[in-house]
């Protein structure tokens, strides 16, 4: 019987912690803006050339910005989610600490641009144009590090770490089983 009461009682307080928020949503509905914050607000008001502008942390959710001109834009500190950049000009652009995630930058021409400490997880960089862009301290998926790798020279090879990829890699046949010691 004691915990038939324990029970009621919690889901009264649960119920009476949702009340509010239903009440809340019923009389003001959260608009898609407030769920999605940008800035700009729109990509229809974006200008085709966004060549030098200064759009430093902005927000860019399901964006679609292929084949814009934002070369030497300043996008640092800026959040893209689930937005293209497909065949996107980013020629020298800002992206320092910028987070992209599952974003695509397929085609897009990133020659001399900084995603130095850009979180890139879930995004892609498929023919990409790579040349002196400086990926330091970046976050990126194993295989697009390696993908980019296969393309990377100098400066944006250095920057990706691309020649200390496979040495610290164990092939699980080889040395000591940590998990299961005695177990080669």
């Amino acid at each position: 019987m004691a915990s038939l009461f324990s029970s009621l009682k919690r889901s009264l307080s649960r119920l009476l912690i949702l009340i509010p928020v239903i009440l809340g949503l019923t009389i003001s509905p959260i608009s898609v803006g407030a769920l999605y914050p940008s800035d700009p607000s729109s990509v229809d008001t974006l200008d085709t050339s966004l060549h030098g502008q200064n759009l430093q942390n902005t927000e860019y959710v399901k964006y679609d910005l292929s084949g814009k001109d934002l070369g030497d834009a300043d996008f640092s500190g800026s959040y893209f989610s689930v937005s293209s950049l497909q065949n996107a000009d980013l020629r020298g652009a800002n992206l320092q600490n910028v987070i992209a995630y599952a974003t695509r930058f397929d085609n897009a021409d990133l020659s001399n641009a900084n995603l130095s400490g850009a979180e890139l997880l879930k995004s892609v960089f498929t023919g990409a144009v790579i040349d002196g862009t400086d990926f330091t301290n970046a976050v990126l998926d194993l295989p697009q590090v390696k993908a980019l790798c296969e393309r990377a020279t100098g400066k944006t090879a250095d920057s990706l770490q691309c020649s200390g990829l496979n040495q610290s890699y164990v092939p699980a046949s080889k040395g000591e089983n940590k998990f299961n010691p005695g177990i080669s």
